[in-house]
């Protein structure tokens, strides 16, 4: 009978950009349980709502996490338009649409340079992170900001884009896609990235939907959801299909965001062709929220929920943020059952984890 063992993983480990504590049960170098402790960086932002108005708390949302900011801001807003019954002006979904995607590249470019790092492909990390560069100095020269942008409004957006800028967004994402052709080459097609990932960390369509996972951990599993297709911001007047795989491994999961990526350029040309000439961005919001409202959205790790409740004073009653790395957890867990040992930090990085976003 093999000796069971007990090791720790993290949460300090070379891997995890943020803390997350695995207890991993072996039998020999098999991961027979996992364990995972969270908890390290626990801030209590979804209290700030007693001492922060609906305005101020934009702030809040934008700082759930760094990598995910644009898109936590805009889903604070969006909820609270609903609560509101603003529409928002054409012009100011279509930017945010724009900010969204530009976001989605940079995360994902972000995430493939770490996966390759975790096996070790150097080269591979340095020109994905080359190329994300490119679409961070967009976001710069468009908001000011490379990762906190602090444009999301409750009624709009702060600041316009100009058409000389839109130009240059539009250019940059082509070439982004260009550049992009020999990488995703590689992640899919070199042998010694195949045989770390192909097979290793199955999720089977049905194991996926019992443990909920979201986003490309779901969509790698063969389910086609992604709630861009409900049609927030802009995504109703874009066209574009859900990327999914049937693999539902670490190989599928990186798959699918390489197509994501792809889609992603043609999703800001479309917008950016698209993009009505309105002067007018922003919508000035009458009186306080009073009601509920549960918004959806989808950020590149997956399916975020942003709930919030006011009271007709300044201050919302309940402000509730459920991100896609704690929907992804329980998957996690399950991939990692029956692997070797050394797989655990690429498994555990095919999640995308976010942990800041995680302990809110």
């Amino acid at each position: 009978m093999p000796k069971k063992t007990v090791i720790p993983f993290g949460p300090q480990h070379p891997v995890l950009p943020e803390p997350i504590h695995l207890d991993l049960v072996l039998e020999d170098e098999t991961v027979v349980d996992a364990i995972p402790s969270i908890g390290f960086i626990h801030r209590g932002l979804e209290s700030l709502v007693e001492k922060k108005d609906f305005n101020e708390m934009v702030y809040v949302a934008e700082r759930i996490c760094g990598i995910c900011s644009f898109m936590h801001g805009m889903g604070y807003c969006e909820a609270v338009e609903h609560v509101m019954d603003i529409d928002i002006p054409d012009r100011a979904k279509y930017l945010r649409t724009i900010w969204c995607e530009f976001s989605r590249l940079h995360s994902h470019l972000l995430w493939l340079g770490l996966l390759a790092d975790g096996f070790g492909f150097e080269a591979l990390f340095n020109e994905c992170w080359r190329i994300r560069e490119q679409v961070l100095d967009m976001v710069e020269m468009t908001t000011g900001g490379r990762l906190i942008a602090s444009v999301n409004r409750v009624g709009g957006v702060l600041k316009d884009i100009t058409p000389d800028m839109l130009k240059q967004m539009k250019a940059v994402a082509e070439n982004v896609g260009r550049e992009l052709v020999p990488v995703a080459d590689t992640f899919l097609n070199d042998y010694s990235v195949k045989s770390r990932l192909c097979g290793s960390g199955i999720l089977s369509k049905e194991d996926a939907i019992a443990l909920g996972a979201c986003g490309p951990m779901m969509r790698a599993s063969g389910i086609a959801v992604d709630h861009r297709k409900s049609g927030y911001a802009a995504y109703g007047n874009i066209d574009f299909d859900v990327i999914t795989s049937n693999d539902c491994d670490g190989y599928g999961r990186v798959y699918v965001r390489i197509q994501e990526l792809f889609q992603s350029v043609e999703i800001v040309r479309q917008a950016i062709d698209k993009i009505p000439d309105s002067e007018e961005i922003m919508i000035k919001p009458k009186g306080n929220p009073k009601g509920e409202y549960l918004m959806r959205l989808e950020q590149p790790r997956g399916e975020a929920f942003y709930y919030v409740k006011g009271n007709g004073s300044k201050n919302l009653d309940r402000f509730r943020v459920r991100t896609p790395t704690f929907g992804n957890l329980a998957p996690l867990v399950h991939t990692l059952k029956g692997a070797p040992f050394a797989d655990v930090p690429l498994l555990v990085l095919t999640i995308d984890p976010c942990v800041s976003c995680t302990e809110r």
